[in-house]
């Protein structure tokens, strides 16, 4: 062999960078199957795709979800993987906008705990939010921390929270689409 067989004078990918590529695509179809169906939904992902997954969801026996799985990535080659690539760091919470935006609703949560004045803001922000029960948790919370009891209502708050404000993007977004 000739030094000039090894070079990728050729300006195609050698076929140990290809085998890569589908290894990496065969990669992301297994996260895809072992996404829980909800999540699954927010992805919106092509209706093959989409159809394959469920469909390895049916398997039982190894081999037959390994083969599915195999499946799977031949599909993606085919199709855009960034966009599925961005959801599912969405999902996984490796968003830099995602992460700003649960970090700015645990700190309205702390500051709920320090001053119930914040009920205003957060009225102010979202308008159909549940003011009674967001100080009913607020009162149970520092109960909580007083008795040093597991946080329950501490998590319950940015639960509520995180909804309210899930609710007002979705909002955003439909209004925007429109």
């Amino acid at each position: 062999m000739h030094e000039e067989d090894f070079t990728e004078s050729t300006g195609r990918p050698s076929k140990t960078k290809q085998k890569e590529a589908m290894h990496e695509l065969r990669d992301l179809g297994e996260e895809l199957v072992d996404l829980p169906l909800s999540q699954l939904k927010r992805l919106n992902l092509p209706e093959d795709i989409y159809a394959a997954v469920r469909e390895c969801h049916k398997f039982t026996a190894h081999g037959a979800k390994r083969r599915q799985v195999m499946y799977l990535g031949k599909l993606m080659r085919s199709a855009d993987d960034e966009p599925i690539r961005a959801g599912l760091a969405l999902l996984r919470g490796e968003s830099v906008a995602e992460n700003a935006r649960l970090q700015r609703l645990e700190r309205m949560r702390t500051r709920l705990l320090a001053d119930e004045t914040m009920l205003t803001e957060i009225g102010n922000t979202w308008p159909g939010a549940d003011l009674t029960h967001l100080r009913q948790l607020r009162r149970s919370a520092l109960k909580e921390q007083e008795a040093n009891k597991p946080p329950k209502n501490f998590r319950a708050i940015y639960q509520v929270l995180k909804a309210l404000d899930d609710q007002l993007q979705k909002a955003e977004n439909d209004d925007a689409g429109e």
